[in-house]
C-alpha cells in the first residue's frame, strides 16, 4: 500500500531479486544492494517500489520488506528462471508490466533507479515516454567482463551499445567506486553525470572472538583457514585460489585449510564450473584441504568471517566487492585481486593486501604474508570493525543517494540549472518539501 504522504520511487532490478537467497543461480551483489537501498531510503522518508522480474511460479506477486518499502514481481516471459544473457527479448514485456502495474494503481513514479543494463533499457523507453528522471548503476560493465571472457554471449554487442546509450542519456550515473568512474570515462564515454557514492555493510557484520567463532563452527582451532564467500563463476577466479592452494601445500605450509562459501547445487546453474572447480581440487589432490560450505543462512557469514585467517577474493573482475568490506568489518584480512572497486575498498597494508589477477604464485605470497604476521592481524582487528562500518555503511549510502534523489527532483524543476549537486543539493532542497517534489 502507497503512503500518500511519502513521495514514491522506483528501482528496477529485473533480474536480480532483492528477496532471493543469495548465491543461488545468479543471485549476489546486486541483490544484496537492491534490498539494502530501498530499505535505508524507506528509512529516510521514502515510499519504494522495487520491480523486478517474477522467476518463479509461486512466488507471491508483492513481497513487503518493511512498511514503506516492498518488491513487486512483474510478469516478463515464463515465470521460470532465465540467465541473464538471455533476458533482453523479455523486457519489452517487462516495461510493459510496469506500466499496466501504475495504471491499476494508480501510481506515478517520477524517478527511476534502474540496476544493470538489462533494466537500464526499461529505464530509457520511461524516460523518453513519461518523462522520469532516470538513475542508473551499472553493477558490472560488458566491456570489462567480456574482456575477460574466453567467448562473448550472443547478446554483447547490444549490452555495449546499450550500456553506453544509458551513460549518455540518463540523469545521473551511480558509480560505486572511484575506480568505476574511471573505467566509465574511458571505456564508455567521457560524457555523462556520474557521481561516486560506495555501497555499504550492516552492523550485523562485526569482529566475534576467532576460538569463539571457530568452535561455533567446528573448526580446528589450528588450522589455518583461506576463506572465499562468493558464486561459482569463471571471473570469480576460485581455479587461481585453488592452484594458490596447490603451491602452499608445496611450501609445507602446515593445517593449511580452504573453505569455499556459496553456490547452488549441481544441477544449477552453477553446477558446471563447481563442477569443475571440484575435479581442480582433485587433480591438485587437496580433497583434506578443502571443504564446499555450499550456501549458508547471511546470519552465519560474520562467524565464517570471524573464524577465518584470511578471506581471498581471487576476482578476474569485480564492480565493487561487498565481500571485502563485510570481511573486514569482521577483522579479518582481506588478500584480493588488484582489480575494479577492490582498489578502493581495500587499503594495502592496512586492511589487506592487493595481487595481480591470475597470478596464483603472488597470491600465495600474499597470503602466506598474512599467515605469518600475527602482530599485523591482531592490530587489524583492533581498528577495521569499527572504521568500515562508519565508512561503508548503508545508512551513509542511502542518505547520498537520497540528497542526490531530492538534488535531481528538485533540479527537474528549475530548469537549466548547471549540474553541480555537491554544492546546489544542499541548496535547492532546502527550498523544497517532499510534497513539493511530488508534484514534478
Amino acid at each position: 500500500m502507497v503512503n500518500s504522504e511519502r513521495q514514491v520511487i522506483a528501482l528496477i532490478s529485473d533480474y536480480a531479486d532483492p528477496s532471493e537467497e543469495i548465491d543461488m543461480e545468479e543471485a549476489g551483489g546486486q541483490n544484496i544492494y537492491v534490498r539494502e537501498m530501498g530499505e535505508s531510503l524507506a528509512a529516510l522518508g521514502w515510499q519504494v517500489d522495487i520491480f523486478t522480474r517474477k522467476s518463479h511460479p509461486n512466488d507471491p506477486a508483492i513481497v513487503q520488506h518493511s512498511p514503506h518499502c516492498r518488491t513487486i514481481r512483474l510478469q516478463a516471459g515464463p515465470a521460470t528462471f532465465i540467465p541473464r544473457d538471455q533476458l533482453f527479448e523479455y523486457m519489452p514485456e517487462f516495461l510493459d508490466s510496469f506500466q499496466a502495474f501504475q495504471a491499476k494503481n494508480a501510481v506515478r513514479y517520477p524517478l527511476i533507479h534502474t540496476n544493470y543494463w538489462l533494466s537500464g533499457w526499461v529505464g530509457l523507453q520511461l524516460q523518453e515516454q513519461n518523462n522520469v528522471q532516470l538513475i542508473h548503476t551499472y553493477h558490472s560493465l560488458g566491456a570489462v567482463k567480456y574482456d575477460t571472457m574466453a567467448s562473448k554471449p550472443a547478446i554483447a554487442e547490444t549490452r555495449l551499445a546499450l550500456e553506453s546509450e544509458i551513460l549518455a542519456k540518463a540523469d545521473c550515473i551511480l558509480a560505486t567506486s572511484p575506480q568505476e568512474k574511471e573505467t566509465l570515462c574511458d571505456l564508455l564515454s567521457e560524457t555523462g553525470r556520474i557521481e561516486v557514492i560506495p555501497c555499504g555493510t550492516t552492523a550485523n557484520f562485526h569482529s566475534f572472538p576467532k576460538n569463539e567463532a571457530r568452535e561455533k563452527l567446528g573448526w580446528a582451532e589450528q588450522d589455518k583457514i583461506l576463506l572465499y564467500v562468493g558464486r561459482f563463476a569463471p571471473r570469480k577466479g576460485i581455479e587461481t585460489l585453488v592452484k594458490s592452494c596447490a603451491e602452499l601445500k608445496q611450501r609445507k605450509v602446515e593445517n593449511l585449510k580452504l573453505v569455499i562459501v556459496g553456490g547452488s547445487s549441481l544441477d544449477r546453474l552453477d553446477g558446471p564450473e563447481r563442477n569443475r572447480i571440484e575435479q581442480l581440487v582433485e587433480a591438485l589432490e587437496l580433497q583434506d584441504q578443502t571443504h564446499f560450505a555450499g550456501r549458508i543462512d547471511h546470519d552465519w557469514l560474520p562467524w565464517y568471517y570471524s573464524a577465518a585467517d584470511v578471506c581471498v577474493i581471487p576476482s578476474y573482475y569485480e564492480p565493487f566487492g561487498l565481500v571485502a568490506i563485510e570481511a573486514i568489518a569482521c577483522g579479518t584480512p582481506v588478500v584480493a585481486s588488484k582489480v575494479g572497486g577492490l582498489r578502493f575498498t581495500i587499503q594495502p597494508e592496512e586492511t589487506g593486501l592487493l595481487v595481480p589477477p591470475k597470478d596464483e604464485i603472488a597470491l600465495a605470497d600474499a597470503i602466506e604474508q598474512v599467515l605469518g604476521d600475527e602482530a599485523w592481524v591482531t592490530k587489524l582487528k583492533k581498528q577495521a570493525s569499527s572504521g568500515m562500518n562508519q565508512g561503508f555503511s548503508w545508512q551513509n549510502a542511502a542518505l547520498e543517494v537520497s540528497d542526490l534523489y531530492r538534488y535531481i527532483l528538485a533540479r527537474s524543476i528549475m530548469h537549466d540549472q548547471p549540474w553541480n549537486p555537491k554544492v546546489s543539493r544542499l541548496r535547492t532542497i532546502s527550498e523544497m518539501t517532499v510534497t513539493d517534489i511530488a508534484v514534478v
